[in-house]
């Protein structure tokens, strides 16, 4: 990773004589896969805690309550670390902070391997979570504001990709755990590999931003302009990036004149933009997908999955998800945003009904096979598309608080999905449960079509 870099960096003269007459696909794409191991963080996550779940409860005699808390006490530390990324990184840079971030992580994974107690699990993962607040506030903006406007969408794409990856590796990781030894070795002792493993992507993450630049708009917004056309020199070629050092310039200029406060977000205008940002947050979280994401494998338990076939079944939507995702990928720089939203929301509503009808059924096949429809239809929408669009919206000298204040809602609903989807699934059984996913879906797409606008193809200046 560090050679995708290397010559950004000894760059003598960036705006001299030195002439590119063309981009580097190679150093972009380093950009993009250094901040997109976040999303590694993100879904190793997700799924590590569903696989250990049920061991811990085992282990510890959790009640419904304090199960929901162990799940979601991740998230608690995750919206604070959102609701402090956008100021952190506007005063301390982008870069800075991911790694900031990924460090929480990865002490955090190793943290809660060695607990012994359900209270100091419970600390250790919202510890960690204040690291995949940080993350996953600013990952995606770093790539936004770093990427080239035609494959903006693509690139962003690569933080909800690698998340899909973690997912499905992770859903792998926990079957083979699972399977390793006797139930009573998981109850012991299988738990921990699961939770403890988590450092490995985060020490991946690290090493991938400890070489990345810092982000080019960041860069210009600071001062540091001479570096910031460097980095978009390498992305865009010369004459490109001095074109593009000039809008930055002009956006910058125009943004300062009108102030820095953070109340700025709720003028006209921006008012509206940050609306559309928070309702994708939370409709990102409300329409249902971590409610199989957290509580899958105890999901396909109950419904008579025997053995460790609950995690090969988890895994199997794992799959099918990442898959889902890399078409999704090559479609949203070609068939735009919001119509890919409105699409994958339908479809969400209608197979959101039909794993409410097959739970009332019984059908355990059935059921698997309509999550599976389901995931397909997050994978290539609102899965990745409200992390690309949200970044998008805002101008640059709000973009870091803006976003921040975004994921921060997110990350606030996920906590809310972590800890109560038990207790309505518990209470009302997951044939209502599902039902009322579907009429939160039917919300959603009402919402996209009424309020979300179109961004593929244009530049965040233009924006």
């Amino acid at each position: 990773m560090a050679g995708l870099f290397r010559t950004a960096s000894k760059q003598p003269n960036p705006l001299g004589t030195a002439i590119r007459t063309r981009g580097s696909g190679k150093y972009t794409f380093g950009l993009a896969l250094s901040a997109g191991l976040a999303g590694l963080l993100y879904g190793y996550d997700t799924v590590s805690i569903s696989g250990a779940i049920e061991f811990l409860r085992a282990r510890y005699g959790l009640s419904t309550l304090m199960e929901g808390l162990v799940v979601s006490s991740i998230m608690l530390g995750a919206v604070i670390g959102a609701a402090t990324a956008g100021f952190l990184s506007d005063r301390f840079g982008r870069k800075r902070i991911l790694i900031i971030g990924g460090a929480f992580f990865l002490v955090a994974a190793v943290w809660s391997a060695l607990t012994i107690g359900p209270i100091a699990l419970i600390v250790a993962r919202a510890a960690g979570g204040y690291g995949i607040g940080l993350t996953a506030a600013l990952a995606v903006t770093y790539i936004t504001e770093s990427a080239p406007a035609n494959i903006r969408g693509l690139l962003a794409f690569s933080y909800q990709l690698l998340a899909v990856c973690g997912i499905f590796l992770t859903n792998v990781i926990n079957y083979i755990i699972a399977s390793h030894g006797s139930n009573d070795w998981d109850i012991a002792a299988g738990w921990r590999w699961m939770l403890g493993l988590g450092a490995i992507p985060a020490a991946a993450f690290l090493l991938a931003m400890r070489r990345a630049p810092e982000s080019p708009r960041f860069l210009i917004q600071i001062g540091r302009t001479d570096e910031g056309f460097a980095v978009l020199e390498h992305i865009l070629g010369t004459e490109r990036a001095r074109l593009r050092t000039d809008d930055i310039q002009a956006s910058v200029k125009l943004e300062t004149e009108m102030s820095h406060e953070f109340h700025d977000l709720f003028r006209p205008g921006l008012r509206r933009a940050l609306a559309i940002g928070i309702f994708l947050a939370v409709f990102n979280q409300f329409i249902g997908m971590n409610a199989i994401s957290y509580y899958g494998p105890v999901m396909f338990s109950d419904l008579g999955f025997a053995g460790d076939t609950q995690f090969l079944a988890a895994a199997s939507v794992g799959g099918v998800e990442l898959v889902a995702t890399v078409v999704g990928m090559y479609l949203i720089d070609t068939f735009g945003r919001k119509r890919l939203m409105e699409i994958g929301t339908g479809m969400m509503c209608v197979f959101a009904l039909c794993i409410s009808g097959s739970y009332f059924m019984g059908n355990s096949l059935l059921t698997l096979i309509f999550v599976m429809a389901f995931t397909i239809s997050f994978a290539f929408s609102m899965g990745p598309i409200p992390w690309i669009v949200i970044p998008e919206l805002f101008p640059t000298y709000l973009r870091g608080r803006a976003t921040g204040l975004c994921v921060m809602c997110l990350l606030f609903a996920n906590w809310i999905i972590a800890q109560f989807t038990p207790m309505m699934i518990d209470g009302l059984g997951g044939g209502i449960s599902f039902a009322i996913f579907a009429v939160l879906d039917l919300i959603c797409l009402f919402g996209i079509v009424a309020l979300v606008p179109e961004t593929m193809g244009r530049t965040l200046e233009e924006i």
